[in-house]
């Protein structure tokens, strides 16, 4: 148990901002998706990844944060996307996309394949500097959240929560959501002990999440 307090991640600092959008304005382009380890590309570079249940916002924050309004490609049905998706930006940094997890629909071998494959990376990769976990802001920290957590505990890989579809919720529901939110971490050692606040359609967050993995050694 930590007694981490779990605040709002602050307004970046204008060196960090800066840093951030040169990341982003520059070139971010797909490169390739994966569906074992010897298919990673070579760790030749910083890496941070995104992961979160089906529908939570994944590909809508990752087009925001890019930019691009088709980078990472959403879809309805939950556990279609069973590839870990990665993307360039720069010349120094990878975006990996991980398949949304918590999907019921999805048959129990995809289920177990793609465990496995997310243990082995979350295991294995050197490169990756940190997990941002992304939470639904209307429904807070779940039990199935709750499982790849664990997992990240265990890999000893840092991970930072992401609150998506903030302006879908009222500034007390906010409150609320994040009290939850921060019950739930302080059983996590792993946890990043800030929580960044975002809003895809808005933008709110979306400089703030450019700085942090700009800044990222």
């Amino acid at each position: 148990m930590t007694d981490l307090t779990f605040t709002l991640a602050p307004e970046p600092e204008d060196a960090a901002r800066e840093r951030g959008r040169l990341l982003f304005a520059g070139p971010v382009d797909f490169l390739k998706g994966v569906v074992a380890m010897d298919g990673l590309p070579p760790a030749d570079r910083l890496e941070v990844c995104f992961a979160g249940r089906s529908n939570v916002g994944k590909s809508s924050l990752i087009n925001a944060l890019t930019g691009r309004k088709a980078l990472a490609r959403a879809s309805n049905t939950p556990g279609r996307t069973q590839e870990i998706n990665y993307f360039t930006a720069g010349e120094d940094h990878y975006l990996v996309d991980l398949p949304g997890y918590g999907f019921a629909e999805a048959p129990v071998a995809t289920v177990r394949k793609w465990q496995a494959l997310l243990k082995a990376y979350l295991s294995g990769r050197a490169t990756l500097r940190r997990a941002f976990v992304l939470i639904d802001a209307r429904h807070g920290i779940k039990a199935v959240d709750e499982e790849i957590l664990t997992l990240l505990d265990r890999s000893a890989v840092t991970f930072q929560v992401v609150l998506t579809k903030v302006d879908k919720i009222l500034a007390a529901e906010r409150e609320k959501v994040l009290t939850q939110v921060r019950k739930a971490l302080a059983k996590h050692p792993a946890a990043y002990p800030e929580i960044i606040v975002t809003s895809s359609e808005k933008g709110e967050g979306i400089e703030t999440l450019r700085a942090i993995i700009a800044t990222l050694e």
